[in-house]
């Protein structure tokens, strides 16, 4: 199997062995070197292949992050962050092996102040955790990428997902952070306040970083009121060409959507069969609106209005809580539903980011190219904010056709890049994107390793992932 890009990492063999018996000494069952729970610290829900580290550790407090890494850089062993694995560019992977730390058990939420709309918490606690626990507050915290992920970890991939196009990403919607930096010091990033001038943004450049540059212990996250009303539903397109440009002409207009997500006819088969539906097996756009009953219905009826201009139709729309949660868990099982088209096959689930008025370009020649290349890969898209994920499915003993997947995939990145897009949108770039990146940036990628080498000079932070060390 082709790894086009990805960066190889000495491994430190006397420093590995001298800190996994120094660990294995100080936090007895807490460090676990067992293979299966080393293999799992190690996968990637991807092709690329799985890379175990030589231990994993489970925190529970920052002070013990601090003095896990502080042990590693005495002795040169890289440290990967880890959260719940569902990261789809290798940023788990171990390349140089190292110690994993696992902080699924930092998981508490620290801190709500309703009254300022934001809360602190650990980096273990997932979406739908702090969704939970802020349930009876009236307040909920936006971002959803889909899988259940550790917020840490969204932070640290900078994720975005189904809300994005009226809430932001993770970017916009981390307020501080505190992490431990690659000398073992716990810094704090940012205050509460809401807008700040004081010196760099480190907030920022953690952000997004995919713990190359130092380990997240708490977030302090924006939270917003949860909506009076919310209305969604299914609209049908007579092509992919239509149902983008109705996404444009929405946007266009103003309105307010809350999601508004494309699935191509491939798509919609698989969800179909995999949900036992019976939506339309053509492109549909899946969108949501949120505001007060009055606003929700107003805004659902000028989206079908838009969309009837492009031939779509008829918009389907409810304001029912049990019918919308319905609708979004088939736009949320998209991938499991993707991936049962071909049974026993591997998935490769790619993602690229262009300006919503190149996105019907786009997504057109991705389709004939998929074709050409004689390919399974349904795709789904946060199209408000020209982001959409093609998942190719491939028998991976099967040398002609994996090389025709590689293929595509590097045609499909640098498409996005020729029209002023990205190579990735949310995923991240980890080992999986890492060829793609230079070309997207040039330069800046000089940069970016320059604050790298300046903040972790011994490489010990997830090493091997974004771009390599030496250019």
């Amino acid at each position: 199997m082709a790894l086009a890009g990805i960066a190889k990492v000495e491994r430190n063999e006397a420093g590995i062995e001298t800190v996994v018996g120094i660990l294995r000494q100080r936090y007895g069952e807490r460090f676990q070197t067992g293979q299966a729970i080393r293999d799992q610290h190690g996968h990637t829900m991807t092709y690329i292949p799985g890379q175990a580290p030589d231990g994993v550790f489970f925190a529970e407090a920052a002070e013990e992050v601090q003095e896990v890494v502080r042990i590693c850089a005495d002795h040169r062993v890289p440290v990967i962050p880890f959260g719940t694995g569902s990261s789809l560019e290798g940023h788990v992977n171990a390349p140089g092996g190292g110690i994993s730390v696992d902080l699924s058990k930092m998981n508490r939420v620290l801190a709500v102040h309703a009254e300022d709309l934001d809360c602190t918490v650990e980096p273990g606690v997932t979406r739908t955790q702090l969704n939970e626990y802020l349930r009876d507050t009236g307040l909920f915290f936006p971002i959803d990428p889909g899988a259940d992920a550790s917020l840490g970890g969204m932070a640290s991939t900078r994720a975005s997902g189904t809300n994005a196009v009226r809430y932001g990403t993770m970017r916009e919607n981390v307020i501080s952070l505190t992490a431990v930096m690659p000398d073992g010091r716990l810094v704090t990033t940012a205050k509460r306040a809401r807008k700040s001038s004081a010196g760099y943004d480190l907030t920022r450049l953690l952000v997004g970083s995919e713990g190359t540059l130092g380990i997240i212990t708490s977030l302090t996250l924006k939270l917003h009121g949860i909506p009076q009303a919310i209305s969604g539903g299914v609209c049908p397109f007579p092509s992919m060409e239509a149902a983008c440009n109705a996404v444009i002409g929405t946007i266009q207009m103003g309105v307010p959507v809350a999601r508004i997500e494309l699935i191509n006819g491939l798509g919609m088969k698989s969800i179909n069969a995999y949900a036992k539906l019976n939506y339309p097996e053509g492109p549909c756009l899946f969108v949501e609106f949120h505001g007060s009953d009055a606003g929700v219905a107003e805004q659902a009826e000028m989206f079908g209005e838009v969309a009837a201009e492009y031939g779509g139709g008829p918009f389907q729309w409810t304001t029912v809580a049990e019918e919308r949660a319905k609708l979004w868990k088939a736009r949320h099982d998209a991938y499991w539903a993707g991936m049962a088209l071909r049974p026993g096959a591997k998935s490769l689930s790619t993602d690229v980011c262009v300006p919503i008025s190149r996105l019907a370009d786009c997504i057109v020649e991705t389709e004939a190219d998929i074709a050409e290349s004689g390919l399974t890969a349904p795709i789904v898209g946060h199209a408000g904010d020209g982001n959409f994920h093609v998942l190719v499915l491939a028998d991976m003993d099967d040398a002609d056709e994996l090389a025709r997947m590689e293929a595509f995939v590097d045609r499909l990145n640098m498409r996005a890049i020729a029209m002023d897009g990205t190579c990735t949108g949310e995923h991240g770039i980890g080992q999986g994107k890492m060829q793609f990146l230079q070309h997207e940036l040039g330069p800046a990628v000089d940069y970016m390793r320059a604050v790298k080498q300046a903040l972790d000079p011994l490489n010990i932070m997830n090493p091997g992932k974004i771009f390599p060390l030496e250019g």
